[in-house]
């Protein structure tokens, strides 16, 4: 309803990991693509971003083909050749929807018509980051002289924030809340252990793994910023292989390359690897049922 009035949408959707933010994102740029618009989806990690990128072109790539459109993306990492052509194609409108991470907002990239916005894990982004996405679309403005265009911005997290300091907040938002999950997912259980009870967790996540299961171990930021805390993944990585031998244990952590985050993240999706160490870059979407 919010993209069919002639105002901006400023939405936050919330809602559980894997109660399907992703399907509404998806609904919500089909929606935009058919009014003639763009889309662009902004992910905090380019892990997220790919991921993103291949659920989306899994569901909307064949409807897009059938119009001449594509679907485009734009990371860090990218070759500049690679680049070159998903700028020109942003630019030209023939990229209906574009998905990637800090690198749509630069400076260079211009947008045909973006029509709406979706930003995921929205408080990894600050305002100013938030506003230049937005921005992106008065650019696109029609001609010099054209009314302002400002597209659509539906923003989503799997981190609940209270009522009151919603408001207070995000006062120039409104608040969606899916407060269930798909039918069949078993419930999530959380529970608190001290450190002196390691050895008991150990050996429970022996016993998942020895039935096939995986496990992801996150290790948390000292500070909330990109410097991560690496010794103790690291060390984390090393206790671990020793406790459980037999078990293939790996490690994620931003400053490891692309090229090696994808090879870590693709024996984890393959099930080779049993346990998953990693700091908070796994963020909370990366999808692995089994896990």
């Amino acid at each position: 309803a919010d993209l069919a009035q002639t105002q901006p949408m400023h939405r936050l959707l919330q809602g559980d990991v894997g109660a399907g933010k992703t399907v509404v994102a998806a609904l919500a740029a089909a929606q935009a693509i058919d009014a003639g618009t763009q889309c662009a989806l902004l992910a905090p990690t380019e892990i997220l971003a790919t991921q993103h990128f291949r659920k989306l072109a899994d569901w909307l790539e064949p409807v897009l083909a059938e119009r001449g459109l594509r679907l485009a993306w734009l990371l860090g990492s990218q070759k500049k050749k690679d680049k070159a052509e998903n700028l020109a194609a942003i630019a030209s409108g023939q990229a209906a929807l574009i998905v990637g991470t800090h690198a749509l907002l630069q400076e260079g990239v211009d947008y045909a018509r973006l029509g709406l916005v979706v930003i995921d894990e929205q408080h990894r982004f600050g305002v100013a980051q938030r506003l230049a996405l937005r921005g992106k679309g008065s650019a696109a403005a029609t001609g010099a002289g054209g009314p302002v265009f400002e597209p659509h911005a539906l923003m989503m997290s799997a981190t609940p924030i209270p009522r009151t300091l919603a408001m207070s907040y995000y006062a120039d938002l409104d608040v969606s809340v899916i407060d269930a999950l798909p039918p069949g997912r078993t419930p999530i259980v959380t529970r608190v252990l001290p450190d002196s009870r390691k050895d008991e967790l150990i050996e429970r996540l022996a016993a998942q793994l020895a039935q096939g299961r995986q496990v992801y171990w996150v290790c948390p930021l000292i500070e909330e910023s990109e410097t991560l805390d690496l010794s103790n993944a690291t060390a984390t990585h090393a206790e671990l292989s020793a406790a459980l031998p037999g078990v293939l244990v790996g490690l994620l952590h931003s400053r490891m390359s692309p090229a090696e985050k994808k090879a870590v993240m693709q024996m984890f999706a393959s099930g080779l690897m049993g346990l998953l160490v990693a700091t908070t870059v796994i963020e909370v979407g990366v999808d692995v049922p089994n896990a």
